[in-house]
């Protein structure tokens, strides 16, 4: 199981919210590509980076620190936040982003999802947002009547590389992940599953990594800044 450590992006800093939140939001860096390349010298494996602007403004924000961050670092990156149609998913792609991650277009428009999935094999994932069950979108803002399950397998034929799986209700709470929902979610369709939302703990990695269901990673950022999750000790034991 990967290790995703996050990076948010607000205002061109390296930030984390709570439930989502953007007044919300405590600064953990201004230096996000000297952030990323910490983690890289860690040990991590890739990167989980998201434009939290773009996500509310539906188009890229932070787009200097991201390309900070992808000249500072080797390893993969995957982005989320603001990618709603194919001219930003290729501009993302052809700038080094190894995966862009489609929420908000993955209910508005389906077939863009599809679309990109099948241009650039294994370089889309889905972010699937909810509270309670039902999927959000623009940067968590609007809820829908779109049950995760429902959208996850909507996109079983399509090719998608990952659903990332957040519990809005979880993130940045330092309440621990929603297992069981991540853990039915994974197994009610064959796409990678990565969880995202509340993963505080070593505790928390290690149900995950046990939660009987074959998760492909957890994303993990307020608690790798706070300390709470030791991240050599972390990646050393989803490694084993």
């Amino acid at each position: 199981m990967i290790l995703y450590p996050a990076i948010d992006l607000k205002d061109g800093n390296c930030v984390r919210l709570i439930r989502g939140d953007m007044e919300q939001s405590t600064v953990f860096s201004n230096s996000p590509d000297a952030q990323a390349r910490a983690f890289q010298d860690a040990g991590c494996e890739w990167l989980h980076l998201v434009d939290l602007n773009g996500a509310f403004a539906g188009e890229p924000v932070n787009g200097a620190a991201v390309q900070a961050i992808l000249a500072a670092t080797d390893v993969p990156a995957q982005l989320g936040g603001g990618i709603r149609d194919m001219a930003t998913i290729e501009m993302w792609l052809e700038k080094g982003i190894a995966r862009v991650i489609l929420g908000t277009v993955a209910v508005e428009n389906p077939d863009l999802v599809r679309q990109a999935a099948k241009a650039f094999p294994g370089k889309v994932a889905v972010g699937i947002d909810a509270r309670d069950g039902r999927v959000a979108t623009k940067g968590w803002a609007e809820e829908t009547d779109v049950m995760v399950t429902d959208l996850a397998r909507s996109f079983e034929d399509a090719g998608v590389a990952a659903i990332i799986y957040t519990d809005i209700n979880r993130d940045g709470a330092m309440q621990g992940p929603n297992v069981t929902a991540t853990a039915a979610l994974a197994n009610a369709v064959d796409i990678p599953v990565i969880a995202s939302g509340g993963v505080s703990s070593m505790a928390d990695l290690v149900a995950l990594r046990d939660c009987g269901a074959p998760l492909n990673g957890a994303i993990s950022g307020r608690a790798l800044y706070d300390g709470a999750i030791d991240l050599d000790a972390a990646l050393a034991l989803l490694r084993d």
